[in-house]
């Protein structure tokens, strides 16, 4: 027999956190947009597919680091303290890129470049398995 309790108040921890961290995600995504020079959006609905790698990698790298978040945490304001942290490292990265490694980096994206899209999208991963390895320890 299943234990009704129990499993309410597991499911209610899970939506809790589940809806915690898809609103951690968007604003994450609203403010890398607003982090690059470039609009995703308009790249994307016209079919720039380096915009969507190099975005869809960087929403990838930070919820690994989320998901990290939420197994090593123990409360809500922790894991919003991580998820905020995680933000800022991955924008951080994308911007030492953006104006130390690559300097044409954004016009490359515009253009569609796909070489700098996977550049970028493997430092956005390898950031986010970092991020979630750290949190680990």
């Amino acid at each position: 027999m299943i234990d009704t309790s129990g499993f309410v108040a597991s499911a209610v921890a899970f939506v809790i956190a589940f809806v915690a961290a898809g609103v951690f995600t968007i604003l994450f995504k609203l403010i890398y947009q607003a982090a690059t020079p470039y609009h995703e959006r308009t790249l994307i609905r016209e079919g720039n597919v380096a915009a969507a790698v190099t975005l869809g990698a960087a929403l990838l790298g930070y919820v690994l680091a989320l998901a990290s978040a939420l197994e090593h945490t123990v409360s809500l304001p922790e894991f919003a303290a991580w998820a905020l942290l995680a933000g800022v490292i991955q924008i951080v990265a994308f911007t030492i890129v953006r104006r130390v490694v690559m300097p044409d980096f954004s016009d490359r994206i515009v253009r569609g470049e796909m070489a700098a899209a996977i550049y970028m999208a493997s430092i956005s991963l390898g950031v986010g398995l970092l991020n979630a390895a750290c949190m680990s320890a």
